[in-house]
This record gives C-alpha cells, structure tokens and sequence, in this order.
C-alpha cells in the first residue's frame, strides 16, 4: 500500500458523521456543500421520525435538526434521543421561529446549539468545528 492511500484511509476513519433533519431541501443542500467542503461525511434525513431511526441506527457524531417538520417536530426528536441514549448525542436545533420560549425548552431539553435561520453558514460551521473538537 502506497503512503497515499493508507494517508486516505486514515482520514476515512476519522472523518466525522453529521445527520441533517430537515425538510426544506434548499437548506439542507447548502448545509451539505458547505459541511461536506470542509470534510465532514454527511447523512439526510427530510421528516423527524426519520431523523430519528437514522440517528438511533447510524450513530452520528453531531445532527443538526430542525424545530419545524412534518411527522415528528424537532422537539419531539430532541426529547426522545435525550431520554434513550446513555452518551447523549451534540445536538444543534435550526429554526426560523422567533420566540425565545422554544429557545428555553430547546436548552431546557438539553440542545448544544440553537441558531435561528437565516443563518451565516460560517455560524453554522462554527458551532459544529466547536461540538466536534
């Protein structure tokens, strides 16, 4: 094997895995360009309750999710892999809502980020560069 390609393969091996849960395809696709350009192996999910069997299955190292989605709110994802995971998952909640109130039971539910849309993708990249690190 050259050193070039174990070189490879030892990245393989460390690259990080991120799920994004959201169903707004415009969104998820900029998130993924910027987070696949800078090395991270991404994974989709467009409804919460996939998001959901995705994470439970996959394991991701971080899931960015939405608050708002058809099938299981972020919210309802948020709680349930906070109650059915001994090493809890980092976790940053994307949304377009306003209200501090859902900020609060975001963190209250134990979010590692919140970040209201529209946001700077160098936001978004700081968080996850922070969470991963």
């Amino acid at each position: 094997m050259t050193d070039e390609m174990s070189q490879s393969l030892d990245q393989s091996k460390t690259k990080k895995r991120i799920l994004l849960v959201d169903d707004d395809r415009e969104i998820v696709e900029s998130m993924r360009i910027a987070l696949e350009t800078v090395g991270y192996e991404i994974m989709v999910a467009r409804d919460g309750n996939q998001g959901l069997a995705m994470a439970e299955r996959d394991n991701p190292d971080l899931v960015i999710l939405d608050m708002m989605m058809p099938k299981r709110s972020g919210f309802l994802v948020l709680e349930k892999l906070r109650r059915s995971r001994p090493v809890p998952l980092k976790i940053v909640m994307i949304t377009a809502n306003e209200g501090n109130r859902h900020k609060a039971y975001a963190e209250m539910l134990g979010v590692d980020d919140y970040i209201r849309k529209p946001f700077a993708m160098d936001r978004l990249l700081d968080s996850v560069e922070r969470l991963l690190a």
